[in-house]
């Protein structure tokens, strides 16, 4: 595995072309939208990639039958040498890329259903990913007119960017305040003065939006995010964007907060969640 140049990152525009199913994250990575990490099996003429987006959401492409690219990806996977102190989770293209990594991890894949100890080191777990397909009509039924008692929704800025806490947050998926305001969007949901969620632009690439989502632990349960997606879904109906959603399958909440938002299920694909 070797590090791309970030100005070499051209050479994958053509190899994500062919990719059908959701890659924002990947796309943000190339053209250099926010600031993540290729490697690569050659300089000269790659033909097996991996790209990592700064939030951990990565992705393997390219040729699979690449011997030593694999034997030195199992390691970096696996976090043999412990250079990574956080999990990575990777989808991969072509789909055959599933039966190779089934034979390269042998007994270390674990599907998340049979990880009952939770298991985080020497092992990769296997999860599910959903895209979904924003369906117009059926928002538009589910729209609520107004908000809770002692809530206001604002358009995300600058003070909410730095402050916001969580996983899912602005701060993880833009560079920094600056680029989130200049070429992103967000609204934020204030109960009694109070932030309790954000939901945004994680990526933006032509017509497509993808949402991201984060509510404070004490303010869960509540809707709130909810009536902070609609914001968002507003705006891109407003503004020539389709609304895009992704979560793990494992992710009841996202999953049916998705449902509920007038998303469809369209596609579920192999996610695995590499060592930390």
């Amino acid at each position: 595995m070797k590090l791309l140049d970030k100005s070499h990152y051209k050479k994958l525009a053509e190899p994500l072309k062919q990719v059908k199913f959701n890659i924002s994250f990947a796309l943000s990575v190339i053209n250099h939208e926010v600031t993540g990490i290729v490697y690569v099996d050659s300089y000269e003429n790659p033909k097996t990639f991996y790209v990592i987006h700064p939030y951990g959401m990565s992705l393997l492409l390219g040729d699979y039958n690449n011997n030593e690219f694999n034997g030195c990806f199992k390691e970096y996977a696996l976090n043999t040498n412990s250079v990574r102190s956080e999990f990575e989770w990777m989808q991969v293209y072509p789909n055959a890329w599933d039966k190779v990594l089934s034979k390269l991890f042998g007994d270390k894949m674990i599907k998340a259903s049979s990880n009952t100890d939770k298991k985080e080191n020497g092992i990769i777990e296997l999860n599910t990913r959903v895209n979904f397909k924003f369906n117009k009509a059926k928002y538009l039924k589910s729209i609520k007119d107004t908000l809770p008692p002692n809530c206001t929704i604002i358009q995300t800025d600058k003070d909410v960017f730095t402050k916001m806490k969580g996983n899912v947050i602005p701060s993880n998926f833009w560079d920094s305040p600056e680029d989130f305001l200049n070429k992103g969007m967000g609204f934020s949901l204030f109960y009694e003065n109070r932030i309790a969620s954000t939901a945004y632009s994680a990526f933006v690439h032509k017509n497509k939006l993808e949402i991201g989502i984060e509510t404070l632990d004490e303010f869960r349960g509540k809707g709130f995010a909810y009536y902070t997606c609609s914001a968002i879904i507003d705006y891109c109906l407003a503004n020539g964007y389709e609304p895009d959603w992704a979560c793990r399958l494992e992710n009841t909440s996202s999953y049916k907060l998705a449902l509920k938002l007038g998303f469809d299920p369209c596609q579920e694909l192999a996610y695995y969640r590499l060592s930390n």
